[in-house]
């Protein structure tokens, strides 16, 4: 489960991908399915959560791992390489961008 506390001391990927609703869903289709097939189960996997804006227009894919290198081993495997080109057919662009928290609240 994703840990949100600047304590934490993980590394948090925050990545958007501009879509149409025309392709919302079969985007969605196909992170929920690297995530459950490959990504979380990849060495330094914490916890991901997808999000989709009321307009169909933009989905944010919000993760964590243990650490930077963790992510970026997970990013050159072959597996994710075909999946990130089919990820890319499905939106306008995406863009991931490792984040530290700097404050949570409850």
């Amino acid at each position: 489960m994703p840990q949100i506390t600047p304590q934490a001391d993980l590394q948090t990927i925050i990545t958007t991908f501009d879509v149409t609703p025309g392709t919302c869903q079969d985007l969605l289709d196909e992170l929920q399915a690297a995530l459950a097939e490959f990504i979380s189960k990849q060495p330094g996997f914490i916890g991901a959560a997808l999000h989709v804006n009321d307009a169909q227009t933009r989905i944010a894919n919000y993760s964590q791992w243990r650490r930077r290198e963790d992510f970026q081993a997970m990013l050159r495997s072959a597996e994710m390489r075909v999946r990130t080109r089919r990820f890319a057919d499905l939106c306008k662009s995406f863009e991931p961008v490792m984040y530290e928290v700097a404050a949570s609240y409850d």
